[in-house]
């Protein structure tokens, strides 16, 4: 098997409207497609990334809520690539959007920060 990229990366939020602001207003990915599966009654929305990755945005009725322990098992942080970090982070709290202090990787000295979207799931810019 030989993987050539991510395509995408599912999330599963407690309130949709609240979510699709988030990523689509404030974070500024382009919708692909917006579709209600009625069996579910939940809410598929297809945002693009970049050329070649998306991100799922699910909504279902009553999702468990995520574990707060960093080190449980399971997905631990999303990250995003950037090309200037004090811009985003710039950017970020201009729309109130709380984010950490910038630190810098121990082992390839580029700088990140996080922040969390609505749900708490820890988002990370990481430059380029």
């Amino acid at each position: 098997m030989q993987v050539t990229s991510v395509h995408h990366i599912a999330i599963i939020c407690s309130d949709y409207e609240r979510s699709k602001h988030f990523y689509v207003n404030l974070l500024g990915f382009t919708i692909i497609r917006e579709v209600f599966r009625e069996a579910r009654q939940s809410y598929k929305l297809d945002l693009q990334v970049d050329s070649e990755t998306q991100i799922e945005l699910f909504s279902f009725p009553y999702p468990p809520a995520r574990s707060q322990s960093p080190e449980a098992c399971g997905l631990r942080h999303l990250a995003f690539a950037i090309a200037d970090l004090d811009a985003a982070v710039n950017d970020l709290q201009t729309k109130g959007i709380e984010v950490e202090p910038i630190r810098v990787d121990e082992w390839t000295g580029k700088r990140f920060t996080f922040f969390k979207d609505p749900d708490g799931l820890p988002l990370e810019l990481y430059e380029q």
